[in-house]
């Protein structure tokens, strides 16, 4: 295997790994609320936040520094954030402000 060969297998392995560490959290809305309503993940993790309802639509409205609301999602639909620093991320949906959740985010 020539020096190229090898920099190439190296360069996937590494990429590769990094995806596998690469996770993706899931929040369910149904009955106007997000479950769970307090999610702990590390950083570099993505959340999928699911519109389980049957008739009505929703958002994630994040309602602390920089926050910025999703765009609405019908049932079966579904809107996704990767958080890449720590904090916590307080959030509520857009047209129904009574639901609200929290993500924290660790090292």
């Amino acid at each position: 295997m020539g020096r190229n060969s090898s920099i190439a297998v190296l360069w996937g392995l590494t990429f590769f790994a990094g995806q596998a560490l690469a996770q993706t959290m899931e929040v369910g809305i149904k009955d106007y609320k997000f479950e769970p309503a307090e999610l702990k993940i590390k950083a570099g993790t993505t959340v999928k936040w699911v519109n389980n309802e049957k008739r009505t639509t929703h958002s994630v409205l994040f309602t602390g520094p920089g926050g910025f609301e999703s765009e609405r999602f019908f049932p079966g639909e579904s809107w996704q954030r990767a958080f890449d620093k720590p904090g916590v991320y307080p959030y509520t949906c857009g047209p129904h402000p009574e639901m609200k959740a929290t993500i924290i985010v660790t090292e």
